[in-house]
């Protein structure tokens, strides 16, 4: 089958990692993700990830309890280096190349960004995982996300959640939350609904990059958004811009 997404950048929420756990790394989980991130690296598609640091340390929530915001900020771009390597050790088990870059300089642990050493890494068949964010205080994940997908020239940005796209409301606490099949940029801004934040989204929206928000704990679900099939959610322009001219 054709993909539609060639080249993507999966976001993953540090909570992805915890599983049922309240805080860390659920070694079940982390092995369950590998193993469809194993699914679709043999289809050839070019894979990046960005993963947050939720469930080890958040920055924005420190520093609303009296912690200076660019200290706890950088405590959190230490949490997503962490998540950054089990998730490696959990892709090489499965004897799938992977690269970690940080937007931090730590040459023991990873290797430093570099757009260029990181598009040879995709052409290579590696996958890469691109951890700290963007190295900056003030800027979140999402954030680094866009901004890295539009650096290597991802086709898409996946954003694996616990629902199955975006809704009205938390479906969890509103039974009437209606789903979304489809969202501008502007829709996204205008309702404040939390696909990712203002500055990713307005990223995004300036730079044609569609988004599609799916449920990462289905089985297949990765797979199934990069052949096309109609799962999650997916924003982006008017009249389908920000899709792929082949998606048009």
């Amino acid at each position: 089958m054709p993909l539609r997404y060639k080249r993507i950048l999966l976001k993953l929420s540090g909570e992805a990692l915890m599983g049922d756990k309240g805080y860390g790394i659920d070694a079940g989980t982390v092995d369950f993700l590998a193993r469809e991130i194993k699914e679709i690296a043999s289809m050839g598609v070019h894979l990046s990830i960005v993963i947050g640091g939720g469930n080890i340390f958040r920055g924005v929530q420190a520093s609303l309890e009296g912690m200076e915001r660019a200290s706890a900020d950088y405590m959190g771009m230490l949490a997503t280096v962490i998540n950054a390597l089990a998730l490696q050790n959990a892709l090489e088990k499965y004897d799938l190349p992977t690269r970690v870059q940080s937007a931090i300089e730590m040459r023991e642990l990873a290797e430093p960004y570099i757009r260029r050493r990181a598009v040879r890494h995709l052409e290579k068949g590696r996958i890469v995982i691109f951890a700290a964010g963007t190295g900056n205080p003030y800027f979140t994940t999402d954030t680094a996300a866009a901004l890295r997908a539009m650096e290597i020239g991802a086709d898409v940005i996946l954003k694996g959640t616990k629902v199955d796209g975006v809704y009205s409301s938390d479906p969890v606490k509103d039974p009437k939350a209606k789903k979304y099949k489809q969202l501008t940029y502007l829709e996204v801004l205008k309702k404040g609904l939390r696909v990712m934040d203002s500055t990713a989204v307005s990223l995004c929206m300036d730079n044609n990059l569609p988004i599609v928000v799916f449920n990462l704990k289905g089985k297949g679900n990765i797979r199934k958004v990069i052949e096309g099939k109609n799962i999650g959610t997916i924003v982006r322009g008017n009249n389908g811009a920000g899709a792929k001219k082949k998606d048009k």
